[in-house]
């Protein structure tokens, strides 16, 4: 409760005198001397006695009110309504045999996708995300879900060979990803597209599948995996524990293609080079895929003085009911 006119309850002071006034007057009234008690002693003072206290007592309560009335009690509501506009995001992740390749530290390139990829899908609590995996073909594994731990589970369950033709059909994994995406609900439409090599299979160029997103609308942010400079360099094949496999030679990252991507539809290209470089990307990616958020605040407040009226009126029409019928004053 909140008063709108809260200055007004200092009026309460007022009754201090009053009442102070009252029990002063009382002790003061006027008696008669006389030489024995013994002819009174056995005459009962009845309940009226404590009526006149008890009227003046509601007197004072009436008044009390009153004021609280001339305060204007109120009570106030407020709310907030949240209107909360997602992303759909569809990840594309390589799965081909060269992101078993272990430039990244002590896991290959793979697990160390995965683990920074299921964070991310952690993070986005308002998102629909999918998934698509790609090697020499690509194939769409999870359709936009807002079940984010269905997600990081298949996430986590991924592993080079799932396709059994190798290669890195970039084009056809983004493909994939629009055909997943294009019929989202969600205004804003990303796809994040994870790979470590060139496109060298698949019947979709890279750069045909980013026109046609964006024609739609749907932003495409493509991270290069990997610390391999040269396709002379031999790098060390690291399984899902990361224990050694073999050592093999990877081709470099086609960074050109990646960035004229990615340029093309307004995402942006990243470099991964490091484990650490990998969670840095996601962290900016999230940064840059915000989630719209509407909060309006909503306020009511209604006048609640009227119960204290009807308690006032109803001690004031008492007290008077009392004063004429049962407690009678000699004038």
């Amino acid at each position: 409760m909140q008063f709108a006119h809260p200055a007004m309850l200092w009026l309460l002071l007022l009754l201090i005198p009053v009442i102070a006034w009252y029990i002063i007057r009382r002790h003061k009234e006027p008696s008669l001397g006389i030489s024995s008690t013994f002819a009174f002693s056995k005459v009962s003072g009845g309940c009226k006695a404590m009526l006149r206290h008890l009227l003046f007592a509601m007197r004072v309560l009436a008044a009390a009110c009153l004021i609280v009335v001339l305060a204007r009690p109120q009570t106030y509501d407020s709310w907030s309504r949240t209107n909360v506009e997602g992303t759909d995001i569809v990840l594309v992740l390589d799965i081909s045999g060269s992101m078993r390749a272990g430039d990244l530290g002590r896991v290959n390139r793979l697990e160390a996708a995965k683990k920074v990829a299921s964070q991310f899908v952690a993070g986005r609590q308002n998102d629909n995300m999918g998934l698509v995996v790609f090697a020499g073909e690509s194939f769409s594994a999870v359709p936009l879900t807002s079940d984010r731990a269905m997600l990081a589970n298949y996430i986590g369950g991924v592993k080079t060979g799932l396709i059994s033709a190798d290669g890195t059909a970039i084009g056809d994994g983004i493909a994939s990803a629009i055909n997943r995406i294009k019929d989202g609900q969600a205004v804003s439409k990303s796809i994040i597209l994870i790979t470590d090599g060139s496109n060298n299979a698949g019947v979709v160029a890279p750069e045909t599948a980013a026109e046609i997103a964006k024609d739609l609308g749907v932003k495409i942010y493509t991270i290069g995996v990997g610390n391999t400079r040269s396709s002379n360099e031999a790098v060390p094949y690291l399984d899902e524990n990361g224990n050694l496999i073999d050592y093999a030679l990877v081709a470099p990252i086609d960074t050109e293609t990646l960035e004229r991507i990615s340029s093309m539809t307004g995402g942006k290209y990243f470099a991964a080079t490091s484990s650490t470089a990998l969670s840095d990307v996601f962290s900016e990616i999230d940064a840059l895929e915000k989630t719209e958020f509407d909060v309006r605040n909503f306020s009511h407040t209604e006048d609640d003085y009227m119960p204290w009226a009807w308690i006032a009126f109803g001690l004031f029409a008492l007290q008077l009911l009392l004063k004429v019928t049962v407690v009678r004053s000699i004038p």
